[in-house]
């Protein structure tokens, strides 16, 4: 599912809104995750998950162009996401 077929089954789904509205909750929602996430903070969606920011510290490697020389990665800010009890149990089918 794309995020043009999230907002039709959105807008489909929930009574009195149409998919502009969707759309705009739909971006609402995933502004503020990054927005969040960016300033270090966690988004905990009960039952659902939690999206958390980590970093991803320099390391050294190796370039692959010219396999004999070494080159370092520099760190980064990733984003994580981890499953909630409700999620997991869904996929397990117990649910």
């Amino acid at each position: 599912m794309n995020k043009a077929q999230l907002i039709e089954k959105l807008a489909k789904d929930v009574e009195g809104i149409n998919k502009k509205q969707a759309e705009k909750m739909i971006n609402v929602l995933t502004d503020t995750i990054i927005a969040e996430l960016k300033n270090g903070h966690e988004v905990t969606i009960t039952g659902f998950g939690t999206f958390l920011s980590r970093i991803r510290y320099s390391r050294g490697g190796v370039n692959p162009q010219k396999p004999t020389e070494r080159i370092t990665i520099p760190e980064v800010k990733v984003a994580k996401f981890k499953t909630g009890y409700n999620l997991n149990q869904a996929l397990k089918g117990t649910r």
